[in-house]
């Protein structure tokens, strides 16, 4: 879609006849207990990233970014401002710093659904469930994770649990896709990615090193952003070329174990219906629902906006 253009919400079409479960794709991330080679395995699957993108390594496009980070000015707060035509949102993008658009999801026919709905329409949907200790085990290969239907995933979040609450993230529900209208910010995007829980739901610190548009649908979420380049006073570990984790919590560091997050720029800001948050690539973030809350994002699949397509970067041939 074009978000300046699509302004009619159309009649939803009919479900189709219920078919065979399909299970949703499982995050990459998590696909670091290879087999045979590792080594080898790790070099073409960033050798594949970088293609994907028109870099020349991935290695060299994340020092990038933090080199670009580093002058940056200091904000405090994220801008919150009405909606960009894919020109300026491209060009405000450049400036390697987060914004928040509003009214984006409001118009699309997802967002007009309620949480009955589920139960409702999409009961048979397969999902993949994040469940018990996810935040301690979320960038590790051994996390635990539940496959389960819409409606048994909605009656486990029902029933209650005294830890974290089980978690839909990053799945790619085409069912709830078929209703969004994405806006052509990104040149190359990959699939939409669905996140779907209760209240305390959170998906701990770590970044991208792709661009990211996040909507949010319905409910809300409170999340932290701190720069690239304050990735040295985050203790970071790699989970792949272009997702690295951190240890550290924004709500309630421990600066006995973490000293340097002391250092560390942390930016609130809290995601309300129908707002789409662009995070720049590298920018750390932590994100947590405050209410029952349904979110989509899309990555990129391209040089991040910020490195302003750097020649050294670009690939010979792009």
């Amino acid at each position: 879609m074009s978000s300046e253009k699509n302004t009619v919400v159309p009649e939803l079409e009919p479900l189709p006849a219920r078919v065979a479960p399909r299970l949703p794709p499982t995050l990459l991330a998590t696909e670091s207990a290879w087999s045979g080679d590792a080594a080898a395995k790790k070099r073409a699957r960033e050798e594949r990233d970088a293609l994907v993108r028109g870099v020349t390594s991935i290695d060299a496009m994340r020092e990038a970014i933090k080199r670009v980070a580093r002058a940056l000015p200091v904000i405090d707060q994220v801008p919150r401002i009405g909606v960009l035509d894919a020109a300026a949102f491209r060009a405000r993008a450049a400036h390697g710093l987060p914004f928040l658009i509003t009214g984006v999801a409001t118009r699309w026919p997802l967002s007009s659904l309620t949480p009955q709905s589920l139960r409702e329409r999409f009961s048979h949907v397969p999902v993949r469930a994040r469940v018990g200790d996810y935040i301690n085990t979320a960038f590790a290969p051994d996390r635990a994770m539940r496959d389960m239907s819409m409606l048994e995933y909605l009656d486990l979040v029902a029933a209650g649990t005294q830890g974290l609450p089980p978690y839909l993230g990053n799945l790619e529900l085409r069912e709830l896709n078929s209703m969004c209208y994405w806006p052509a910010y990104f040149s190359k995007m990959g699939p939409p990615r669905f996140w779907l829980g209760p209240a305390g739901t959170v998906t701990p610190l770590h970044c991208d090193y792709d661009d990211n548009i996040f909507a949010q649908v319905w409910g809300s979420k409170r999340i932290f952003l701190a720069p690239p380049h304050h990735d040295e006073f985050l203790y970071p570990s790699q989970a792949n070329a272009i997702l690295f984790g951190s240890p550290v919590d924004p709500e309630a560091p421990d600066f006995d174990k973490f000293p340097l997050a002391r250092q560390a720029a942390m930016i609130e800001v809290i995601v309300n219906p129908g707002d789409m948050l662009y995070v720049p690539a590298g920018w750390y973030h932590q994100v947590r629902a405050l209410t029952f809350s349904l979110s989509a994002n899309r990555w990129a699949r391209a040089m991040p906006y910020a490195l302003n397509e750097d020649a050294s970067l670009r690939r010979a041939g792009d």
